[in-house]
Formats: structure tokens, C-alpha cells, sequence
């Protein structure tokens, strides 16, 4: 697909995957943004936290790539992936109607920063959160 239509409309956010293959849509317009430490975004990341933002799933379009999408599915959740380079996009969660968009896979940048550490009960021992962020046992109110 030509460059010129990948391009996110006024007030999106373009996203992709490690190889290119994956290209989302998104607006400019999340909930939240959080670093989740829980057991699972560690392992989905293989890194200490996921940096995620919040946001309702019919404000995001998949743009390039449906077939190379890998859907690994949870009890009430699904994580979308690239099926060629493995990079994780976003889960789906909240029954089907919500998102929370791997802040590392956009390509621009969001309005929005992490505003909390949640799940830091569960946090990885070899890892020190730094920052002045407020920290959560579990989840933050209003995520």
C-alpha cells in the first residue's frame, strides 16, 4: 500500500508492527495511559513493564494486514500480533468493546503519557521504578 494512504487522518495516530506488515489507525483521543508491571505484560513484552493506553475498540482500524494478524487468546481477552515478526499491537479486552494499544508500537507520538504504575505488586524483583508516578497493587481507578 502506497505511503500516502498509511498516513492517519487529523487528530490519528498511525501504529505498526516490527516488519511493517501490520498498520493500524488510531485517534488521538485516549482514556488512560498507564505501565502495567503485571506477570503477563511482562511476558508478552519480555521487558519489565508495558507502557499502555486505554481507548473504546471502534476508535481504532486495522490499515494494512489483516491476514498476518496472530490473535493469542486469554479467558476474556485477546492480544493481537504480528504473525510474521510477533510484535504485539494491542489486546482486546472488556468483553470486546475496549482496547489497550502497546504504546510502543505507534509510529507518532500520543497527546497522552503514563500517568501511573499499576499491578507493581506483581513487578518484576530486579526492577526499581524511578519515577514519581503514583504506584498500584492492582489496577489504578479509571482503567
Amino acid at each position: 500500500m502506497p505511503a500516502e494512504k498509511l498516513r492517519p487522518r487529523a487528530g490519528h495516530l498511525a501504529g505498526r508492527c516490527l516488519c511493517g506488515r501490520l498498520s493500524y489507525q488510531v485517534e488521538d483521543a485516549f482514556d488512560f495511559a498507564v505501565n502495567c508491571h503485571c506477570s503477563a505484560c511482562r511476558r508478552t513484552t519480555g521487558a519489565a513493564f508495558k507502557p499502555i493506553a486505554g481507548i473504546p475498540r471502534h476508535k481504532l482500524a486495522l490499515r494494512q494486514g489483516e491476514a498476518d494478524v496472530f490473535q493469542y487468546r486469554e479467558a476474556t481477552s485477546f492480544n493481537v500480533n504480528c504473525r510474521t515478526c510477533g510484535s504485539f499491537l494491542y489486546a482486546v479486552v472488556r468483553d470486546g468493546t475496549y482496547l489497550h494499544v502497546a504504546m510502543g508500537s505507534l509510529v507518532d507520538t500520543p497527546s497522552i503519557r503514563p500517568s501511573a504504575h499499576i499491578f507493581v505488586g506483581s513487578k518484576a524483583p530486579w526492577f526499581t521504578i524511578t519515577d514519581d508516578l503514583p504506584q498500584y497493587e492492582g489496577f489504578a481507578p479509571d482503567t
